[in-house]
């Protein structure tokens, strides 16, 4: 109770906690099983600044425009490439779109859930975006080399893995995030065999 009332090192004293509050976190932290065992009755406390928070959280509440897009300037979303060794951007792209914005010739990027994955033949493959799309990109340039249109939202991490010498690409499309639809699909991808 001691420590409760005068904290210690990193630990604050908690001096708003009632005798009784600090009775019964004693006897749970000591394991006291007669207090335990006792009705706890929480002191009532005054109306008082002390026990008034100043602040309170509402949840996490995106800054939007009243149509519903993000309230900034875009990009609203990119894919970076960054050098571990210096900490530098070595390129930045806009990823994702919004279908009405594409069309118009805007490329806007979109929020985006899910990271990507890297081969070993310099090759970045990331869904991610609300547009229900997989992309490739070349990871020292990050030219846009591929996409293709998925079932639902790929809110994941793709994974790539290989069986007998074919080497394979897969991504789990779950989509309903951010308003989009719902999907229960695993999409699979692989070059074709040579003939």
């Amino acid at each position: 109770m001691q420590l409760v009332s005068s904290g210690r090192r990193m630990m604050p004293a908690f001096s708003q906690l009632d005798e009784t509050e600090k009775e019964a976190l004693a006897s749970f932290i000591l394991d006291i099983k007669a207090k335990q065992n006792e009705k706890f009755i929480a002191p009532a406390k005054p109306d008082d600044a002390w026990n008034k928070m100043p602040y309170s959280a509402t949840g996490y509440n995106k800054f939007l425009t009243k149509e519903g897009y993000p309230a900034v300037t875009p990009p609203w979303g990119t894919l970076n490439a960054v050098d571990l060794n210096t900490g530098q951007i070595v390129w930045k792209d806009t990823l994702g779109d919004y279908p009405e914005f594409k069309a118009k010739g805007i490329h806007t990027g979109t929020e985006n859930y899910g990271g990507p994955a890297v081969t070993a033949g310099g090759l970045v493959f990331i869904a991610a975006t609300r547009d229900s799309k997989m992309r490739a990109f070349n990871k020292t340039t990050g030219q846009l080399l591929w996409e293709t249109d998925l079932p639902a939202c790929g809110f994941a991490t793709p994974s790539v893995y290989e069986v007998n010498g074919k080497q394979f690409l897969v991504i789990a499309c779950g989509g309903g995030k951010l308003k989009q639809h719902t999907g229960d699909a695993y999409v699979a991808f692989a070059l074709p065999d040579n003939k």
